[in-house]
């Protein structure tokens, strides 16, 4: 499976990297961030190979999630080239993160 579990660390060498990166920021005791794992983990699969796609856990990350500045989760950052590019807050559905990832590969 494509999809990465960051940690601080872990996302600050993805994002520098330049690729197209998307992360989930979320946590377990949330109910709309659960219902999103499973759309995250289709798309890793899906564009494997063309972006880097991971979760990032804010309750064991409090410190980057306040960097970020996440107000509300589920919340799905985009970068690329090192830059935030896109912010989707909430739950959506699929096309919303594919309409961003096929805009930017």
């Amino acid at each position: 499976m494509a999809l990465y579990h960051f940690n601080a660390e872990g996302l600050e060498k993805a994002v520098s990297s330049g690729d197209l990166v998307m992360v989930d920021l979320w946590a377990p005791w949330c109910g709309p961030c659960r219902m999103l794992g499973p759309t995250i983990e289709k798309l890793a699969d899906q564009y494997e190979g063309k972006a880097v796609i991971g979760k990032l856990n804010t309750d064991d990350e409090q410190e980057l999630a306040m960097k970020l500045g996440v107000m509300s989760i589920p919340c799905v950052i985009f970068f690329k080239d090192g830059k935030e590019i896109d912010r989707k807050v909430g739950l959506m559905p699929a096309q919303a993160y594919t309409d961003v990832l096929d805009a930017n590969l």
